[in-house]
């Protein structure tokens, strides 16, 4: 089934925003690492996982994915080279039987171990998609079929097999069933029907033990978070598989299933960044526990989650072409997945070793009560030769590269923007001549975009601008003359002419939310905290904002360096700073490193 919408070539958008920023930091401050690639190749060497039933397994495949992601955005010649090398050597530890494993035989089909053969695949199939060699990306083809037959030739429904279900004690074989959908992938690859009742075949076991969680989604009567299973990551994972069989299938089901599973999902457990999982990373009513403090040491909202949704909602965007999915992938990567990153290379404390290490390059968890960042390494294992890493550090490249790459898509009629990066879009038009779009202005800063067109001859396409629904009385212009505009898509279809111009006003403002007793301010899609270590006094203190004719009294001022946007906001009890979440706490290992997203309300 052909996609709605699709990506630009490679390297078609070159951006001058944070956007870019982020993916540039990750290319050359982890994906450019040869000596961790290595690492993560030997655990297939080494076979260690059995020792402790770990995941060290699941990080090449990972971070293969946000790679290559990255290379589809911003090509770059040495990355290339490193990754090929990576799976080359990769291929090179499958074993005569078609193993690729980070578990030996004697331990195989428990813990972690499908979960990791999954990102073997994973890994693989994502670079099959950027590589340039056909001899190479017909080798990897067949050692992901030997790879898979081996999996087939042990699990299934038939006599002297295992179940699928049975072959992790973790959260009731769920991590395991998320293999679906590499599988569906690689029989898009290759047509051989095996891959595909294999796929049917782990489907319609129904996710994990307890219940079937297909049937649960389709039938809508209780929430994610009371499914018997409830680890978020995993399952969002297994829905993506299903939304796979709708690809290669067609049947509608699937995709309503789908459907439903992510409205659910969003009622009960998406909070005000974009994440869930208030409880460690588990489905826990998020959307009303997200007011109080972790019950944990602080261990919520993990990036594996945030990335993980923001992939799930992009896989359904240019599959529908439904517009409300930009708003959540939106919120999730200015908030979560960017308040995540970990630029000044701050140390991180190991809840193994109980001790604070150097950091990677994302952050594992993301409060929203008065708490500090940087408190754990999700996922954290150590390799033989020395080092470590975690699952969250290896997740988020995925999502810094998604975002930009979501920005602007291609359809059969023309072209769909769903942000506004300042800078330049190079594509070809659906009649296969070349256009160029100049983006300026400051969407996220002040709601303002300029889009000059840029053409060899006049040509007509349909081009789709995305209004947000966090806009106020927005307006839309072209060659300076007004149209009528409306929240979501708002398509413009003309004959084209070089230097047509459209301008967007989009005019956000700073919002009171309130929930639990508790308040918490927005600025557009922007989720605003305070920070200990940009204002004086009590962070957490209570306060009733001053309201005047309805509206907050406050001040937008110059951002400091990072930030996207800078207020302060006049109070009962005196003045308080509000600054956008994402660039709030980033000095954690300073003291007095506290923020808060949601914070006391005087008299409550």
């Amino acid at each position: 089934m052909d996609y709605k919408y699709h990506y630009l070539s490679a390297g078609a958008a070159k951006y001058e925003s944070a956007v870019d920023a982020h993916a540039q930091f990750i290319l050359n401050k982890q994906l450019k690492d040869k000596v961790l690639w290595e690492k993560f190749v030997q655990v297939y060497v080494e076979r260690p996982d059995f020792c402790d039933y770990g995941w060290r397994g699941e990080y090449f495949g990972k971070m293969m994915r946000g790679a290559c992601l990255t290379y589809t955005y911003a090509p770059d010649e040495q990355l290339y080279e490193i990754l090929y090398k990576t799976v080359s050597d990769l291929l090179d530890t499958q074993d005569e039987l078609g193993r690729i494993a980070s578990y030996p035989i004697s331990h195989e089909f428990a813990g972690w171990d499908i979960w990791s053969r999954k990102y073997v695949l994973v890994g693989c199939l994502y670079f099959y998609g950027i590589c340039r060699d056909e001899q190479f990306k017909a080798r990897i083809l067949a050692c992901m079929e030997k790879h898979v037959d081996y999996l087939i030739a042990h699990i299934g429904a038939e006599e002297g097999k295992m179940s699928i279900l049975d072959t992790s004690a973790a959260w009731g074989g769920l991590n395991s069933s998320t293999i679906l959908e590499p599988v569906i992938e690689l029989y898009k690859l290759t047509g051989k029907i095996r891959f595909l009742d294999f796929a049917k075949y782990v489907l319609d076991q129904g996710g994990c033990h307890g219940g079937n969680l297909l049937e649960l989604a389709e039938a809508g009567e209780i929430y994610p978070y009371q499914y018997p299973q409830v680890k978020a990551y995993e399952m969002m994972s297994y829905f993506e598989g299903a939304l796979a069989w709708y690809e290669v299938t067609g049947q509608e089901r699937y995709l309503h299933i789908v459907e439903n599973f992510v409205q659910a999902v969003r009622e009960s457990d998406i909070t005000i960044i974009g994440c869930a999982g208030c409880t460690h990373e588990l489905f826990d009513h998020s959307a009303m526990a997200q007011t109080e403090p972790a019950p944990d040491r602080g261990i919520m909202q993990e990036t594996c989650v945030t990335v993980t949704w923001m992939r799930l909602l992009e896989r359904l965007l240019r599959l529908t072409g439904n517009v409300s999915y930009v708003q959540d992938i939106e919120r999730s990567a200015y908030n979560a997945l960017y308040g995540s990153l970990n630029p000044f290379n701050q140390t991180q404390f190991s809840f193994e070793d109980k001790t604070y290490v150097a950091g990677v390059p994302f952050d594992s968890y993301s409060p929203l009560t008065y708490q500090p960042r940087g408190i754990g390494i999700g996922g954290y294992k150590k390799f033989s030769s020395g080092g470590y890493y975690g699952c969250c550090a290896c997740i988020g490249a995925a999502g810094t590269a998604l975002f930009p790459l979501i920005q602007v898509l291609a359809y059969d009629r023309g072209f769909a923007f769903n942000g506004y990066q300042n800078g330049v879009v190079s594509a070809t038009t659906p009649a296969g001549n070349p256009v160029r779009f100049e983006i300026s202005g400051a969407y996220i800063e002040e709601g303002k975009v300029q889009i000059k067109i840029c053409l060899d001859a006049p040509e007509t396409f349909a081009v789709k601008l995305r209004v947000p629904e966090w806009s106020h009385e927005p307006a839309l212009c072209l060659n300076g003359e007004l149209m009528e505009v409306v929240k979501g898509y708002n398509q413009l279809g003309k004959l084209w002419q070089d230097g047509d111009v459209i301008t967007l006003e989009l005019h956000p403002k700073v919002e009171r939310l309130t929930l639990n007793g508790k308040q918490a301010f927005v600025y557009g899609n922007i989720v605003l905290a305070r920070d200990e270590q940009k204002e004086p006094g009590d962070i957490n203190a209570p306060f009733t904002p001053v309201m005047r004719d309805g509206r907050l009294v406050l001040n937008q001022i110059d951002p400091e360096v990072g930030e996207t946007v800078r207020f302060v906001m006049e109070t009962d009890e005196g003045q308080v700073l509000l600054t956008d979440y994402a660039w709030c706490g980033k000095y954690w290992n300073r003291e007095h490193s506290a923020i808060a997203v949601w914070l006391p309300v005087k008299g409550e």
